[in-house]
C-alpha cells in the first residue's frame, strides 16, 4: 500500500487536483479530502501491486498542476528580483515576452522543464508520504527554476533588441524628417539576390562603396541590405518603390517603418516582370 497526502489551501489548485486525479485510470486507488489545522489536504490511497505506475501516475498530475498554476508566478517573481530596474510596462513587455516562449509545447525547454519536474517528484513521492505543495516548488525544484530563469533572460534580451530596433527606426525617421529629398523616385529591386537601386530614369545605381555616412548602416558588419539602406538615406528619394520578387522579409518590413508613405510595394508592372524574367535565366 502507498499512501500520499498534498497539502494546500489554494482551493482553485485543489479543485483542478481532485478532477485530474479521478481522472486516473488505475484499479486500487482511493481519493479523500480532509481539512486540519492549517492545511486542506488531498490524501491518495493505492492498495495495488503496481506502486511505480502509481507514483508515475500520481507525478503526471502534480507536474501539470505545477506548470498551470505555477510557472507564471514564478516568471513575475524572478523579473521582479533580478530586473527591478526595469520600470512596470518594461515588466509586463519581458513577463508577456517569456510566457510566450514558455508556452511553446514542442520547444526543447518545454519537454525539460516538465521532466525536471516529473523527475523531482517520483524520487520525492518514492521517500515521503506527504509534502505541501508551495514548499516543494519553492525549495525543491532547484533545477526547474534554473530553466526558467534562462527564459526570462532570453525574454529581456529580447526586450532589449526590440527596443534598440524601435529607436532604431526613430532615428532614421527623424533624419529623413528634418532632410530636404534630393531625388524624385527610386526603384529598389528586391529578390533573392542583392537588391539593385534604379533612378528615375530608370539606371542602375552603383552604391555599395558610396559610404558618405556610414554611421547609418544599420551593423558593423555590412550587408548588401545595409549598404542599400545606407544608399537610400544618402538619397533621400521623395518615392520609393519596391519592385517585390519574393515574400516581404524583416528588411522590407524595416524599410516601410523609417520611410513610411513614400514607400510603395510593387509586384506586377514592366519593371517587376523584367527584372522576373532576368532571375529566371540568370
Amino acid at each position: 500500500m502507498k499512501s500520499f497526502c498534498i497539502k494546500n489551501n489554494n482551493i482553485i489548485i485543489l479543485d483542478y487536483l481532485l478532477t485530474e486525479l479521478k481522472k486516473i485510470n488505475l484499479e486500487d486507488m482511493y481519493i479523500s479530502k480532509n481539512s486540519f489545522k492549517y492545511y486542506k489536504n488531498i490524501i491518495v490511497h493505492y492498495t495495488g501491486k503496481n506502486k511505480e505506475m502509481f507514483i508515475l501516475k500520481l507525478s503526471d498530475v502534480l507536474t501539470k498542476c505545477i506548470v498551470e498554476f505555477y510557472e507564471k508566478n514564478i516568471v513575475k517573481r524572478i523579473i521582479n528580483c533580478d530586473f527591478f530596474y526595469f520600470d512596470s510596462d518594461e515588466k509586463s513587455i519581458i513577463y508577456n515576452n517569456c510566457v510566450e516562449i514558455l508556452k511553446d509545447e514542442n520547444s526543447n525547454e518545454f519537454i525539460e522543464r516538465k521532466d525536471r519536474i516529473f523527475s523531482c517528484l517520483t524520487e520525492y513521492i518514492s521517500d515521503h508520504k506527504f509534502f505541501i505543495l508551495d514548499g516543494f516548488v519553492n525549495f525543491r525544484l532547484f533545477e526547474y527554476h534554473s530553466i526558467i530563469e534562462e527564459c526570462v533572460d532570453v525574454a529581456v534580451n529580447k526586450f532589449i533588441i526590440d527596443k534598440e530596433y524601435r529607436e532604431f527606426i526613430q532615428l532614421l525617421k527623424g533624419y529623413i524628417d528634418s532632410h530636404k529629398n534630393k531625388t524624385d523616385i527610386i526603384h529598389v529591386i528586391y529578390s533573392n539576390s542583392e537588391p539593385i537601386l534604379l533612378d528615375k530614369m530608370q539606371n542602375i545605381l552603383i552604391y555599395n562603396n558610396q559610404l558618405e555616412n556610414p554611421k547609418y548602416l544599420s551593423d558593423i558588419s555590412f550587408s548588401s541590405n545595409d549598404y542599400c539602406l545606407n544608399a537610400l538615406l544618402n538619397l533621400l528619394p521623395k518615392r520609393i518603390v519596391v519592385h517585390l520578387l519574393i515574400d516581404e522579409d524583416e528588411f522590407i518590413e524595416t524599410l516601410k517603418l523609417i520611410f513610411g508613405k513614400r514607400l510603395v510595394i510593387c509586384k506586377e508592372c514592366n519593371i517587376c516582370k523584367t527584372f522576373e524574367l532576368l532571375n529566371v535565366h540568370s
